[in-house]
């Protein structure tokens, strides 16, 4: 039986083992959000780079401290209106448009660090995220025990990459689910 992984086109298995790398860590942090907000400017919101191979929203947030609005292109996993996980069916659901909610995933590239944006989050839920070029306001959650470990197996399966993110830190990834206010 194949798996998940093995069904991948060479292309998305190939980003896959690159971006597992601690090269890519140290680069991809300082180039990717970058080209991404270019990208998603000059488009109008129509399209994100990154979002190519992995599924993308551009989060807009309160600063933790400033209270200023923050804007970071991240990677989702989209879910199903039903806020089922990707080993539930989600995705295609997703895919289609039916999407009930997101799961932000605060890997950082597999940086020691959280990510500035989480604590964006934690501080101030309530944001909004572009979401295939359309604003969409939204409250944030952060995912904890049984449900956490639930979403972060969906996760693993929907890009394995960020098992390799986790290894490399002491930290446990921040997940949120963000839903449509």
């Amino acid at each position: 039986m194949a798996t998940s992984s093995s069904r991948r086109p060479a292309g998305v298995r190939l980003v896959q083992k690159v971006s597992s790398t601690r090269g890519f860590a140290k680069v991809a942090p300082h180039v990717v959000p970058a080209l991404d907000r270019a990208v998603h400017r000059l488009t109008r919101g129509k399209v994100l780079l990154s979002a190519q191979m992995l599924p993308g929203v551009i989060l807009t947030a309160r600063g933790a401290r400033s209270g200023l609005p923050r804007r970071t292109p991240l990677a989702c996993m989209p879910e199903g209106r039903t806020g089922k996980g990707a080993d539930e069916g989600a995705v295609e659901g997703a895919v289609e448009g039916a999407v009930g909610s997101w799961i932000l995933i605060g890997s950082n590239f597999g940086r020691t660090d959280h990510p500035a944006w989480t604590a964006n989050l934690l501080a101030h839920p309530d944001a909004e995220i572009n979401w295939k070029g359309r604003d969409v306001p939204v409250t944030a959650r952060l995912l904890a025990g049984a449900e956490r470990d639930a979403v972060w197996r969906a996760l693993l399966e929907f890009w394995p990459p960020y098992a390799t993110y986790q290894a490399r830190v002491d930290r446990e990834i921040r997940l949120f689910r963000i839903v449509r206010r």
